[in-house]
């Protein structure tokens, strides 16, 4: 187990330090993750790394190694306090798997100021990137139109970051990886392919062919791009049968190369034989391809980046000490003091009209509510019967379905549904 401590950041353990110093350090404190806005254009969030946060406040511990680092920089009384540090308190949050809007209480963090506010970078360098790229990822999912997705970044960003995209880009919907750590830390299904280097490592193009084929079974998908995409087509049937699994084609202008490639294998007899794509697609490519006779696609780069938008922008904010609200009122960083209540309002029909916050308390209560919070740690102990993986897939699948007809479009507009914050006295601050 690896502490995941070592995500703290300095500015935290000063605050700490000062803290514990003149006893303000044990009060009692309520923080919470939120967005002030979306990214540009989009119309929604998902949120996505809730699970990998739970693992890491359960692994948050300063071991002798570390706290030797610190020796000289903090006193002995906060390094004997960090020594003992077990996070004791409660968090609550929205279900993996939920839609986000702006203002959305996604995560909050109740316990001593001290043992809260020492979490505020591990929890968002989490969540902020998995909620990017499963955000982005949703995206692509709806713009694919059922298509299979493989993720294929993982040479595109960190050697950790790798896995955690592929978590996130598997809750959002897609239906495979390339990234083996990923299969076995979170049983996502894992695919691909091989790599130009295969086929020019060998003599001839149908030496390499042949060569995969007689490792991997005809079921196997041929790169067929390295050389000349019609000859390499010709090669592929010529050396797997008409019973070859897929061509991939990597390069080029996807969609007249996908109807020649179509219209080839056809004509050779390999009509089971399925074509797919990949070269830096993002949502708007695969938009574009949904006319085109491709039967799966390999997203890479705009993945793991969020697609224009590598970080959620969400916040950690204290907004309660002692059961007092307390807000920030500087330009433009203002914030909504006290804890929120959350529910998402919606029709008979069942779709969302409206996120309502209440602050200190529930909204008040209307036919076809939804509240939005779950608890997820209770004391110190993680809530037992969390949802797993698939079960949060299957939840933003359903939460999709919720949105208004325009919610899904992949131009820019305002969030799919208004957020109300409703105060104390039930006024409307917006």
């Amino acid at each position: 187990m690896v502490s995941t401590a070592l995500l703290t950041d300095h500015y935290e353990l000063t605050m700490l330090q000062a803290a514990l110093s003149d006893g303000t350090g044990e009060r009692a404190c309520t923080f919470e993750v939120f967005g002030r806005r979306l990214p540009e254009g989009r119309r929604y969030g998902v949120v996505a790394g809730t699970g990998r946060v739970l693992d890491a406040v359960r692994d948050f511990t300063f071991d002798p190694e570390l706290l030797g680092g610190l020796r000289g920089v903090l006193d002995e009384r906060t390094l004997d306090w960090l020594a003992a540090y077990r996070f004791s308190g409660s968090i609550e949050g929205y279900a993996e798997g939920e839609l986000w809007f702006p203002g959305s209480p996604i995560l909050t963090v109740t316990g001593t100021f001290a043992e809260a506010v020492v979490l505020e970078t591990v929890v968002l360098s989490i969540l902020n990137h998995d909620c990017a790229v499963a955000a982005a990822a949703s995206r692509m999912v709806q713009a694919a139109g059922g298509r299979p997705l493989i993720e294929m970044g993982s040479r595109r960003t960190h050697e950790h970051a790798a896995v955690a995209a592929s978590r996130a880009a598997y809750l959002a919907g897609f239906t495979s990886t390339s990234n083996l750590q990923a299969g076995a830390s979170y049983g996502i299904p894992t695919s691909g392919t091989s790599a130009h280097a295969f086929t020019l490592l060998h003599d001839t193009e149908a030496d390499a062919f042949a060569a995969q084929v007689a490792a991997l079974g005809v079921g196997t998908t041929l790169l067929v791009d390295t050389y000349d995409i019609t000859a390499g087509i010709a090669t592929a049937v010529e050396v797997a049968g008409t019973g070859l699994g897929a061509v991939r084609i990597d390069s080029g202008d996807l969609e007249v190369l996908a109807v020649q490639a179509r219209e080839q294998l056809d004509s050779l007899g390999a009509t089971s034989t399925r074509i797919v794509v990949s070269g830096d697609l993002d949502e708007y490519a695969l938009a574009a391809l949904r006319a085109a006779p491709v039967d799966g696609y390999g997203v890479g780069t705009s993945l793991v980046t969020g697609s224009g938008a590598p970080t959620a922008g969400l916040v950690y904010k204290l907004v309660e000490v002692e059961g007092r609200p307390v807000a920030k009122r500087s330009t433009s960083k203002v914030t909504q003091g006290g804890r929120k209540v959350a529910v998402r309002r919606h029709r008979p029909t069942g779709t969302a009209t409206d996120e309502v916050l209440g602050v200190g308390a529930a909204p008040p209560r209307e036919p076809n509510d939804r509240p939005l919070q779950v608890p997820l740690v209770v004391d110190g102990q993680r809530v037992d019967g969390l949802p797993d993986l698939p079960a949060s897939r299957d939840h933003l699948r359903r939460a999709l379905v919720t949105l208004p007809w325009d919610g899904l479009a992949l131009s820019k507009g305002e969030p799919a549904i208004p957020t109300t914050v409703l105060g104390p006295q039930q006024e409307v601050v917006r």
